[in-house]
């Protein structure tokens, strides 16, 4: 059972909490990420990567309630 996340106003999103308003797979996403359909993140350490919130509902936004999916 999905939980309903609720986005803050600003901040970042970590991959886990992005994969929760968006249904798709880690390796989905990052192949997104590659071919620019999803926003890039920002790099806290070697292997943390997070995302701008704004990044996040301006992608949601420009989908329109559209299904984003492969």
């Amino acid at each position: 059972m999905q939980q309903h996340l609720e986005l803050p106003t600003t901040g970042f999103l970590r991959l886990n909490q992005i994969l929760q308003i968006i249904p798709i797979g880690k390796s989905t996403w990052w192949a997104g990420v590659k071919s620019g359909r999803f926003p890039k993140g920002v790099k806290l350490s070697v292997r943390t990567t997070v995302w701008k919130v704004e990044d996040i509902r301006s992608l949601i936004k420009t989908a329109g309630g559209e299904a984003i999916s492969y």
